[in-house]
């Protein structure tokens, strides 16, 4: 995807206008999850997902042309993680501690990473027990698959717990 985009229109009395367009999600919740920042209409944003089932708090960050796919109902992600750029996130993922048993106080649990061109497909869990928990670029999370180790990059990830069982053909780093 492009990033921006010239446009050049024609104008009757003044010639051309030139405009220089940022590229702008397609749909409505990843449209509100870039607004969450925005001061006036962060909080509304911040709601309004709520509202649509996606609990994204202010404290993510996320990348550019992250894209919740079909709505992202169901999403959860932990206040202690970092999205990088071109992160899909389907719908029912989970992103956060595995041991909530225990109050955060006394977590060993640090973070989560997410790094660019990553795939979190729909229902999958990366759950992070210790430490910070790195998803490295180009690593696919299968459906409903428990990831609840770090990943190398271009891998692919499916189990109830996770495991790799291949590389991403055709993947350019």
């Amino acid at each position: 995807m492009e990033k921006s985009r010239i446009s050049i229109f024609p104008v009757r009395r003044s010639g051309y206008i030139i405009l220089i367009e940022r590229f702008m999600p397609r749909d409505l919740p990843t449209r509100l999850v870039y607004l969450r920042q925005r001061r006036i209409f962060g909080r509304v944003a911040y709601y309004l997902l709520k509202v649509l089932g996606v609990e994204i708090p202010l404290s993510v960050s996320i990348g550019c042309d992250f894209e919740l796919a079909h709505g992202g109902v169901g999403v959860v992600i932990h206040s202690r993680t970092v999205i990088g750029d071109r992160v899909k996130v389907y719908p029912g993922v989970t992103v956060g501690r595995a041991d909530i048993y225990r109050p955060m106080e006394q977590s060993r649990f640090e973070g989560v990473i997410i790094e660019d061109d990553v795939i979190l497909s729909p229902g999958s869990k990366v759950l992070g027990k210790e430490g910070i928990l790195r998803v490295r670029r180009g690593t696919v999370v299968g459906a409903n698959a428990v990831l609840l180790e770090s990943t190398g990059e271009g891998e692919i990830w499916v189990g109830i717990p996770a495991e790799c069982v291949g590389k991403r053909e055709f993947w350019l780093r």
